[in-house]
C-alpha cells in the first residue's frame, strides 16, 4: 500500500516549518506506532539536526538518492533515536538539484518515483521537509504528495507567501496532473497576543474555512530548546506547554488526512 505523504511547505522561510515536521513525524511514530519516514529537502539539513543527526558527516544524502541510480533508499536512510522515525537527511548538495536534473526525462516526478522505495519497505507515513523557495525540489515534492501543511508565521506578509502557496498547489493540480494533492491544514506559527496577529488568524480562518489548525503554534521555549539539543519535543519536555501544543497541531494533521477515503 501507498504511504501516506505529507508535505510541509511555505514558499517563505522562517514559518517553522521543519520544526513542525520533524515533530508532527515523530508523533505519527510513536503515537500510531508507524514506520515513518522523514525526508529532509532542504540545503540546511535541519531536519537532521534537530533530531541529533551530525549531516555534514554523512556520505550519502537525499541529493543522491534523487539523482543516482545506484543508491538505493536502504544507502541513504538514517535512523533517529525516535522509534519508528527514520530519515532521509540533506545538505548543501541539494542546491545542485535543479541544475542535475533539469535534462532527465520526468524531472518533475523524481521524488514520487524513488518514494516506491518507501512504500516497498513498508513506511506507513512519509513526511516531507521543503525547501523555502518555488522551484524544481518543490516542484517534486507536490508531485509526489497528497497532503500540504502550510505553516504561516501570523504576520502581515505571511499572508502574500500562503496565497503564492495555494496557487503552487492549484497549478499541481490542474496543470500538472496531481489530482489527489490537496492543501489539507494551514497552522498558524510564532504567534503572539497582538491586534495584528489575531487579525492574520482571522483572515486565515476565513480563506481556508475548516481548514485551520484548532490552536496557533506560539513563540516557545521548550520547542527552541528541544530543536537545539538535537531532541523532539516529547524527548526534551513531555509535559511542557510546547509539547501540548505541538500535539494538538499532529492530531489535526491527522485529522485532516483522515477526510481522505484513504484514511
Amino acid at each position: 500500500m501507498t504511504a501516506r505523504r505529507i508535505a510541509f511547505i511555505n514558499e517563505k522561510g522562517g514559518t517553522c516549518k521543519t520544526t513542525l515536521a520533524v515533530n508532527v513525524a515523530a508523533w505519527f511514530a510513536q503515537t500510531k506506532q508507524v514506520r515513518v519516514l522523514l525526508v529532509d529537502l532542504d540545503t540546511q539539513g535541519h531536519a537532521g539536526k534537530s533530531l541529533g543527526v551530525d549531516v555534514r558527516e554523512l556520505e550519502l544524502t537525499a541529493f543522491d538518492w534523487l539523482t543516482r541510480d545506484d543508491v538505493p533508499l536502504d544507502r541513504v536512510v538514517v535512523p533517529t533515536a525516535v522509534p519508528n522515525l527514520s530519515l532521509v537527511p540533506a545538505y548543501k548538495s541539494m542546491a545542485d538539484f535543479p541544475l542535475v536534473s533539469s535534462g532527465r526525462p520526468g524531472r518533475d516526478h523524481l521524488l514520487k518515483e524513488k518514494l516506491k522505495q518507501a512504500d516497498a519497505a513498508g513506511y506507513g507515513v512519509v513526511v516531507i521537509d521543503s525547501p523555502p523557495s518555488l522551484g524544481l525540489t518543490t516542484t517534486n515534492i507536490l508531485m509526489a504528495s497528497e497532503e500540504v501543511v502550510i505553516p504561516v508565521a501570523t504576520t502581515y506578509l505571511s499572508l502574500d507567501g500562503c496565497a503564492e502557496m495555494t496557487e503552487s498547489v492549484r497549478r499541481a493540480c490542474e496543470e500538472q496532473g496531481n489530482q489527489d494533492l490537496r492543501i489539507s491544514l494551514v497552522v498558524p506559527t510564532l504567534y503572539r497576543k497582538t491586534q495584528l496577529a489575531d487579525e492574520v488568524l482571522a483572515k486565515l480562518a476565513s480563506y481556508f474555512p475548516g481548514k485551520l489548525a484548532r490552536q496557533p503554534l506560539a513563540l516557545n521555549v521548550a520547542i527552541d530548546e528541544a530543536q537545539s539539543h538535537g531532541k523532539t519535543i516529547w524527548e526534551y519536555a513531555p509535559w511542557s506547554r510546547g509539547a501540548t501544543l505541538m500535539q494538538q497541531i499532529a492530531e489535526d494533521v491527522d485529522v485532516a488526512g483522515r477526510r481522505s477515503k484513504r484514511y
